[in-house]
């Protein structure tokens, strides 16, 4: 397993929680990873991406709610989720690797490693 995404559960609008994906070493070193999101009957899309570099990128939708970081002595990027809306409700998944080394990919056929998914639910 390359990607391991853990951390989702219930929680009320408004709360916090936060998303880990452990990566492999070698996908660790991937120039981009990421979350992706996909609600019920949506397409995933983009939520947030972080560079080897450390250069950053969030959704205008989860723009000051949400932070994504990395740890690169645990290989692992996180994805710090405050101010929940029920709209945030869905499957996170952890993506690394860009397709087009070097670029940044705002739709999930841009990467080439998936982890698992997990759910998040945000209760009204």
């Amino acid at each position: 397993v390359q990607l391991q995404a853990s951390g989702g559960g219930l929680v009320q609008a408004g709360g916090s929680l936060r998303l880990s994906c452990a990566a492999s070493a070698r996908t660790f070193r991937s120039d981009v990873m990421g979350w992706f999101r996909q609600a019920p009957g949506k397409e995933r899309e983009y939520t947030a991406l972080i560079r080897w570099s450390g250069l950053t990128y969030h959704a205008d939708s989860v723009k000051g709610r949400f932070t994504i970081s990395r740890d690169n002595a645990k290989n692992t990027i996180h994805l710090q989720m405050n101010s929940l809306k029920p709209e945030d409700t869905g499957v996170y998944y952890c993506a690394a690797g860009s397709l087009d080394y070097g670029s940044v990919s705002l739709t999930p056929r841009g990467y080439h490693y998936w982890g698992q998914g997990t759910q998040v639910t945000v209760s009204s």
